[in-house]
């Protein structure tokens, strides 16, 4: 409907993008023509204890000095910044410019799906300029690559706790967390492996264990919380919520500095 409203040309693709043509401005029609990339998607992560479809809710913002933030949830710049940038220039009749194509692609959060869906004829432009970039005014001319991995294994679980075991739930909250490529360097905690020191330590030296654990909801996405329920005899609860009490102290020793609100809770 955007491309509509300024009387542009505006098609959609099998897969979802979108691609909206801007014709040339007077006296540069023999320029190549240029496409501009940006996708749709965003890394829906939020907190647990906050209830928000990102399906139909609007991302709640504020101000923050010079920085637009989100509460509670990811704000979505990724890479609504770029595609803020398209519609502006879209709609801009002062530029002086070269035909342009604006592709609005889907799905490249999950595995560049909407890049991979183009059909060949889609696009007419032979330059391309991605504006899925952290820095103003910086220009990439190469990237990082990323894997993912599954893992399964096998195991044969105990139906039912030890008598006289009592059972805790274990929460690791207030993490920052962050973009997995793009924050990685900033040394943002991991809440998965956080638990995960935290449970070796408690099933072999108090035998707990483990009867769920959960953290985390996206492969490119530092996790920000991890949960866990373990088992432990009733004699050993007391030394369960001191060990708590002093990882919690560790944690917060070790990501001084970095991690501000680091919570660990049984």
């Amino acid at each position: 409907n955007f491309g509509k409203s300024l009387n542009l040309e505006t098609r959609q693709d099998k897969a979802g993008n979108v691609l909206i043509k801007k014709p040339a401005s007077k006296g540069y029609e023999s320029g190549k023509t240029i496409i501009i990339q940006s996708h749709l998607d965003m890394v829906p992560q939020k907190n647990a204890d906050v209830t928000h479809d990102f399906s139909r809710d609007p991302i709640q913002t504020y101000i923050d000095g010079e920085w637009v933030k989100a509460r509670s949830t990811t704000l979505g710049a990724d890479n609504g910044i770029g595609c803020a940038m398209m519609m502006a220039v879209l709609e801009d009749n002062l530029l002086n410019h070269p035909p342009i194509e604006a592709l609005f692609t889907v799905d490249e959060e999950v595995g560049m799906d909407g890049a991979f869906g183009l059909q060949k004829g889609f696009l007419s432009g032979t330059v391309m300029l991605n504006l899925d970039t952290e820095e103003d005014g910086d220009l990439c001319v190469g990237c990082a690559g990323g894997t993912d991995v599954n893992v399964s294994f096998q195991f044969k679980p105990d139906e039912e706790i030890e008598k006289g075991d009592v059972a805790f739930k274990i929460s690791l909250t207030g993490l920052k967390g962050g973009h997995s490529g793009t924050q990685i360097h900033l040394g943002h905690a991991n809440a998965n492996k956080l638990m995960n020191r935290f449970l070796k330590d408690v099933v072999r030296n108090y035998e707990a264990r483990l009867a769920n654990i959960h953290g985390g909801s996206l492969r490119n996405a530092i996790p920000r919380e991890s949960f866990a329920v373990v088992t432990i005899p009733e004699q050993l609860s007391e030394d369960l919520v001191d060990l708590v009490n002093e990882y919690e102290s560790l944690f917060r020793e070790e990501f001084s500095g970095i991690e501000s609100s680091i919570s660990f809770k049984a």
